[in-house]
């Protein structure tokens, strides 16, 4: 009898995560490392947020409160939804969590068994296709490469539907290509969801307020309102707010699906942080007259990085439509050596030689399941930016 879970065997740790870590580790030996691989904005949460927390503290509410999330914030969330996607929920539709991994995770927790097929366009958040082996179900993964923009097409999404799947996980714009969908091709998505009623839709539209140069976010169930019976639009104030650190994710979905959530979630975290809390009401209902300079800079930094990266022989560059990442080909760099030595045999090798070679960390592309590419995050300072290209072309042009 071996002592850990099988489970375990059939997942991964987070490769961001790790990286994460790794770049730590390493700043604190003193080292000079640029790191291009959290997915959080570098800029502080705004004030009004801090303060609302802040007199949650002074106030003392900092007790338990419901399982899911307190009733304030589940109606500033029922206004949220109102507001910037014409969604009518009530508070008994809405869940809060700890991030919104933990609503994706416990949404798959609550509704798969053994056998059931979950459909995951790729290039997709690391964190997917683990979740849904930990949760007892299957990821069929959909490749959505640079020809077609990283999106996925009617065509593939139809064909990847069996009798068993009972999920698509949606993306937009995504993590880790900054790749949006119009909405003329999320309708034609939806066309194909609505003639297979046994599955659901499940969005991750965090990144809904980074979006650039005119691209007007949607999400399934305000394109096709008869899917939002079968649909949980998954969202929360990480992003967007600048408060990754705060950890509260929240949902929306049938009230059934929700009380399923909420018996996970109890059994489990119970609820989130009370003070996280009350800061997000302060966010969701508070000035969002922030969120438009926030996103001149992220395309300022894009359009920067874009450039750099595009003007590097080997290296192909699509310009994302939101997000704060970029997700190059180094297609043309296969098979070539680094000036160190190291044979650039795929987009982990890459990773691993800039890093050792230039001190630029970056997620190499089979992380999220589409190579060979990597994963920059442009939400950093433009000085950091500047230097981290710089050292990506000098490693570059030192590939024989």
């Amino acid at each position: 009898m071996t002592f850990l879970s099988a489970t375990l065997d059939r997942v991964k740790p987070s490769p961001t995560v790790a990286l994460t870590g790794q770049v730590a580790a390493l700043k604190a030996q003193g080292k000079d490392i640029i790191g291009l691989g959290a997915g959080e904005p570098d800029f502080d949460t705004p004030q009004n947020i801090k303060d609302a927390g802040v007199v949650a503290i002074a106030m003392g509410r900092t007790k338990y409160t419901a399982v899911d999330g307190i009733p304030e914030l589940k109606q500033a969330i029922v206004a949220k939804f109102k507001r910037d996607n014409g969604l009518e929920y009530t508070t008994d539709e809405v869940t809060v969590g700890t991030g919104g991994k933990q609503v994706l995770y416990n949404a798959l927790m609550a509704t798969l068994n053994p056998g059931d097929e979950v459909v995951i366009p790729a290039p997709y958040w690391v964190s997917y296709p683990d979740m849904v082996l930990m949760a007892g179900g299957t990821p069929v993964t959909i490749t959505c490469g640079i020809e077609s923009a990283f999106k996925m097409t009617p065509e593939q999404l139809e064909a990847a539907i069996t009798p068993k799947t009972k999920w698509l996980i949606f993306n937009s714009p995504s993590n880790p290509t900054g790749a949006g969908y119009t909405r003329a091709e999320l309708q034609a998505l939806t066309d194909v969801l609505m003639r297979h009623p046994q599955v659901w839709v499940m969005t991750d539209d965090m990144y809904e307020h980074l979006a650039y140069d005119g691209f007007e976010f949607c999400t399934p169930a305000e394109v096709e309102p008869g899917l939002k019976d079968r649909t949980l639009t998954v969202n929360g104030v990480s992003k967007a707010y600048a408060m990754t650190g705060w950890r509260i994710g929240y949902a929306a979905g049938p009230a059934h699906l929700i009380k399923a959530i909420r018996k996970v979630q109890s059994q489990s975290t119970s609820n989130p942080c009370s003070i996280s809390q009350w800061a997000a009401v302060e966010a969701l209902d508070g000035p969002q007259d922030f969120i438009a300079p926030h996103n001149e800079m992220f395309v300022r930094r894009r359009n920067l990085v874009v450039k750099a990266l595009n003007a590097i022989d080997g290296i192909e560059c699509p310009v994302p439509e939101g997000a704060f990442y970029v997700y190059p080909s180094i297609a043309g760099l296969i098979g070539k050596t680094s000036a160190a030595g190291t044979v650039i045999a795929d987009d982990a090798t890459f990773a691993t030689a800039l890093l050792e070679e230039t001190g630029v960390a970056v997620v190499f592309g089979a992380a999220f399941g589409v190579s060979p590419n990597f994963r920059v995050s442009y939400a950093t300072s433009d000085e950091a930016l500047t230097e981290a290209c710089a050292r990506i072309t000098t490693f570059c042009a030192g590939l024989t």
